[in-house]
């Protein structure tokens, strides 16, 4: 029969292994956040770039318009020779 210093020992290696499980577990979910984290930004960062690019187009496409519409007659034939 074991004594109840090995026993006690048993108990005290399996809390250390367990207590080190645990913190693996705590460091693997803070890396997986992180990677979240990251890949969500990245995402917002990209619709942010499309939705400026969206606007910057929209906003060329209403000025050529105007400015088409505001040239002058002699600008929007060519001359006759």
């Amino acid at each position: 029969m074991a004594s109840p210093s090995q026993g006690i020992q048993q108990l005290l290696q399996a809390e250390k292994q367990d207590a080190e499980k645990v913190s693996d577990a705590c460091k693997r979910k803070k890396w997986r956040l992180m990677q979240a984290k990251e890949a969500a930004q990245a995402e917002i960062e990209q619709y942010h770039h499309l939705q400026r690019e969206k606007e910057l187009k929209a906003k060329e496409a209403a000025a050529l318009g105007s400015m088409a519409l505001a040239a002058p007659k002699w600008r929007r034939r060519p001359r006759r020779r």
